[in-house]
């Protein structure tokens, strides 16, 4: 058994308003075909529109915000729970006074591209 306590995790800070804790990897909990994570993002802040191959869901536990997916828009709020298809762009805003705590998951496991093209400011 592999234990992670998160308080002891420095996350990292994006542009848009969001810090986000990456849960797996080597130094973390060891899985081999997914990436967990938790996201703490700032009334105002956003995770930017993007897209990616892998396939992906959210689990929003705290705050409210509007979801971009492809075509459509939804509210979302605490315990939506959201699929999110390979390929399809994406974008969550936090629309409330209060931040939004979600967890992600995805597959397969990696670091998105599109965290260093935001932590670049190729991505808003």
């Amino acid at each position: 058994m592999k234990l992670l306590r998160m308080n002891e995790i420095e996350g990292v800070r994006f542009p848009a308003g969001r810090t986000t804790k990456v849960l797996t990897g080597e130094d973390r909990l060891p899985t081999k075909n997914f990436t967990l994570g938790y996201v703490v993002i700032e009334p105002e802040g956003r995770i930017p529109l993007h897209t990616h191959a892998n396939e992906e869901c959210y689990l929003i536990l705290k705050g409210t915000g509007r979801l971009k997916m492809g075509d459509r828009e939804e509210e979302v709020r605490a315990f939506n729970a959201l699929y999110i298809e390979p390929h399809t762009e994406h974008l969550l805003q936090n629309t409330g006074k209060e931040e939004i705590h979600l967890v992600f998951i995805y597959a397969p496991a990696g670091i998105m591209d599109h965290w260093s093209e935001e932590l670049s400011g190729r991505l808003k």
